[in-house]
């Protein structure tokens, strides 16, 4: 049984293995040498011949480990030439330059050539975040020569790089990208007029009124109820809808955005029992289902809230100790603008900055309520904020009367330092 194998009592043929010539050739140099190095033939199923070599000695593995010499690479492109980047405007930081002309210098062997080109930022898109350099070189010059000195120009909020909850090495990006993502999917301050004929702007304030009850009701965090107005509006922009289902649209949103920001949402129920079961289970399944499918299931958007944090922690930077009645006051003239139609021709990162505008002029009067940091962080200048600034303080005056009073009781409270009661001066041009 020369060409079977046994396996488990049974015999498998095993297919003969042609003899070629380089077998043969193989099998003829076959020798066995004083030092035992022996070399074998192995075949494989497709009659391919490997050789093993002899046993290579240490000096020899050693040279065939060592890395291989390589030629070097002297010019790899069509035209020889250096290159030298010359930063001729703007300001550049440790990773790329920002808003600066760079100009490319080519020199050849025999001729020099040059390229330029000019990065500029979209005239629709905030700036993007220089780099962590928190100072401004100028020179000076002393006795014939000229020395370097570094002022200080802000304050870096983002050097608490210890607290991973501060995300202090990707907030200026963030930042940025949520700043790109508030141009995206505004609702026009006039879609009361072009879209709704049933719906005025007066409902909508009692509306939003309501829900900061309700939001004080359920212990929801702000997040909730600025994502509620958010979805509210950019609803209302895009569909008519009857006087008679707009509560329906607001527990709706309430609870679509409970379910995005909070740990425990409360349930359908509960938002029916909170209209007195006005409306059923069932309708406002039917009314989500219809939200969702107008938001195509993409809820998120940056909220005034949002930014206002982080221009609140450039705001207490300058602070020795952080003012609670500044952070409070902020927030409080912050969630003011939600009950008025009028403020969605600001953008959110706007509202957020003149509120903070407004909460450091009401506080205090002795110094200018914008500085450098201030402005480095939100990117814009103080005469940028004066229309939003003015618009806000009347909000906080109430100058035009308005009734909806939720929010002024809600930040009358202590817990929230009475801030509802502070009245703010008349601001003067020379703050822009």
């Amino acid at each position: 049984m020369g060409n079977e194998k046994a396996v488990s009592g049974n015999t498998i043929p095993l297919h003969p293995r042609p003899i070629t010539r380089a077998l043969a050739r193989a099998s003829s140099n076959l020798t066995t040498s004083s030092e035992g190095a022996v070399a074998t033939t192995l075949i494989n199923n497709q009659g391919r011949v490997l050789r093993a070599n002899s046993k290579r000695t240490a000096s020899d593995d050693k040279n065939a480990n060592a890395p291989k010499r390589r030629a070097v690479l002297n010019d790899i492109t069509n035209v020889a030439c250096e290159n030298k980047i010359q930063i001729k405007k703007g300001r550049a930081s440790s990773s790329r330059v920002t808003n600066a002309e760079v100009q490319v210098v080519c020199k050849g062997t025999n001729e020099a050539s040059s390229c330029s080109f000019t990065e500029k930022p979209s005239s629709k898109l905030p700036p993007r975040p220089p780099g962590r350099s928190t100072s401004t070189v100028k020179r000076i010059c002393v006795g014939g020569s000229s020395t370097v000195a570094s002022i200080p120009k802000f304050i870096d909020i983002d050097s608490d790089v210890k607290d991973h909850l501060l995300c202090s090495l990707y907030a200026p990006e963030i930042h940025y990208n949520m700043r790109v993502a508030e141009l995206k999917r505004r609702p026009s301050p006039d879609f009361m007029e072009r879209t709704q004929r049933d719906v005025t702007k007066t409902m909508r304030g009692i509306l939003v009124d309501w829900l900061v009850e309700v939001s004080e009701e359920y212990t929801l965090v702000p997040d909730t109820l600025y994502l509620t107005v958010y979805l509210i509006d950019w609803f209302l922009h895009g569909n008519y809808i009857e006087r008679q289902r707009l509560q329906l649209l607001g527990v709706t949103c309430m609870l679509i955005a409970s379910k995005y920001e909070e740990i425990y949402a409360p349930r359908i129920e509960e938002f029916c029992f909170i209209t007195d079961n006005t409306y059923t289970r069932d309708q406002v399944l039917e009314m989500e289902s219809q939200v969702l499918k107008h938001f195509s299931f993409q809820i998120y958007t940056p909220t005034s809230k949002t930014f206002l944090r982080r221009f609140l922690r450039a705001a207490q930077a300058s602070h020795v100790m952080p003012s609670v009645e500044m952070e409070f006051l902020a927030n409080y003239l912050t969630e003011l603008t939600l009950v008025e139609c009028e403020f969605l021709k600001f953008l959110p990162s706007v509202i957020a900055a003149s509120a903070v505008f407004l909460a450091k002029w009401t506080m205090n009067q002795s110094s200018h309520p914008w500085n450098a940091t201030l402005e480095h962080y939100t990117t814009y200048k103080a005469s940028d904020l004066k229309a939003c600034v003015q618009a806000l303080q009347e909000l906080q005056l109430n100058t035009k009367g308005c009734p909806l009073n939720s929010i002024r009781m809600k930040y009358k409270q202590d817990k929230f330092k009475s801030v509802a009661v502070f009245t703010s001066p008349e601001l003067p041009d020379r703050l822009f």
